[in-house]
């Protein structure tokens, strides 16, 4: 048995102290919500926090969202598909846009309902992922303040998530730039300058943040409370909130290093043991997830002692070294996990979902 548990102090805690910082700083947040996956009760007890704009980029996730509370302001987050425009207008109260065909059929379908959709351009900034390039913006931003029911209500970028270009300070007074050319050349006021992210959060620590970047969306840095900038925790931060726990299906002293000719394992690669431990033996302790759930580079576990050697489709192999904690079958493994963990692991239909406080309770349902 495998699940996955979510700690409602610990994540008020840290959503709590995100808003205080962003409101002494003069800049509104919203929640990126898609490491959840559209789970109901998770989204239940964020939206219970007093969150007011969710960020997501799966419209089921949205639409998740929209029914459990209507009026939380939706963003879509990525540049929509032609397919789902109708949806998109329905569930998405904005989107972030790239592409001018795209925000005509926004438009179009906008005006069929008596809609307005707002939308946040997005501009490149050097991570080459979505973006309108820099010198083509101007003509952009003229051809969509000419559409109807389309309201533009700001400028944004993306910087990080692809190749990993991290944001300065240079970079983003650029984003507060266009902004202000747009203003002065269409005579239109854009209410956001989207250019932060977890990622960007140290900055405003160190002053470093321009002015005019008033608007984040932060996932990360709430779920797991990382400094994403420096690849650390952030001070006072809990970076537990959510917990995999797994059982012990088999436990055996057994050789550390495998006999036999070798080929390719499950995922293609032939493993390489340090021969230094030839003829030494540990406590291996097998439990029930793999990498259908997982890849285990984004587990840790909590007991440091505790080594992941090794994983196949649906089980994960542990170093137990000479088991002193006395743990046999049927005991639990913790452990910590990363945002790419967390995300691999709420979509896996087979991990159960809990809050922390209900664990004893579905134990007892399981063995029963």
């Amino acid at each position: 048995m495998a699940y996955l548990t979510l700690n409602k102090e610990k994540l008020k805690y840290n959503y709590q102290k995100l808003d205080r910082f962003f409101v002494k700083n003069d800049i509104s947040w919203s929640v990126v919500a898609k490491v959840l996956c559209g789970n109901q009760k998770y989204l239940e007890q964020l939206i219970g926090l007093g969150v007011k704009q969710i960020c997501d980029s799966r419209l089921s996730n949205l639409e998740m969202i929209k029914s459990i509370d209507p009026a939380i302001e939706t963003i879509y987050i990525k540049p929509p598909a032609k397919a789902n425009i109708t949806r998109i207008v329905e569930f998405a109260d904005i989107s972030f846009n790239t592409e001018f065909e795209t925000i005509k059929l926004l438009s179009l379908a906008a005006k069929e309902v008596n809609k307005t959709h707002k939308i946040v351009v997005m501009v490149e900034l050097g991570e080459l992922r979505e973006g309108v390039m820099r010198e083509q913006f101007v003509d952009f931003y003229s051809k969509v303040f000419q559409l109807p029911n389309i309201e533009v209500v700001g400028i944004g970028a993306n910087l990080t998530c692809l190749y990993g270009v991290l944001p300065n300070q240079d970079k983003l007074i650029q984003l507060c730039l266009y902004k202000e050319l747009v203003e002065a050349k269409f005579k239109r006021k854009i209410a956001y300058v989207s250019g932060g992210t977890s990622v960007t959060i140290p900055l405003i620590k160190k002053g470093l943040l321009p002015n005019g970047i008033n608007h984040f969306r932060v996932g990360e840095t709430l779920y797991l409370g990382t400094d994403v900038y420096h690849n650390t925790v952030l001070e006072s931060m809990h970076n537990d909130v959510f917990k995999l726990c797994a059982d012990i299906i088999e436990l055996t002293e057994k050789p550390m290093i495998p006999t036999g000719e070798f080929g390719l394992n499950l995922t293609g690669e032939t493993p390489v043991f340090d021969q230094k431990n030839a003829g030494i033996n540990s406590y291996r302790a097998i439990v029930d997830i793999g990498i259908l759930d997982v890849e285990v580079n984004h587990l840790s576990p909590v007991d440091s002692t505790m080594e992941i050697v090794g994983a196949s489709s649906d089980m994960t192999i542990i170093d137990l070294g000479d088991n002193l904690q006395q743990h046999k079958v049927g005991d639990t493994i913790e452990f910590k996990v990363d945002y790419m963990g967390l995300l691999r692991l709420m979509n896996s239909t087979y991990i159960e979902k809990m809050f922390e406080d209900e664990v004893n309770v579905f134990q007892l349902a399981y063995q029963n």
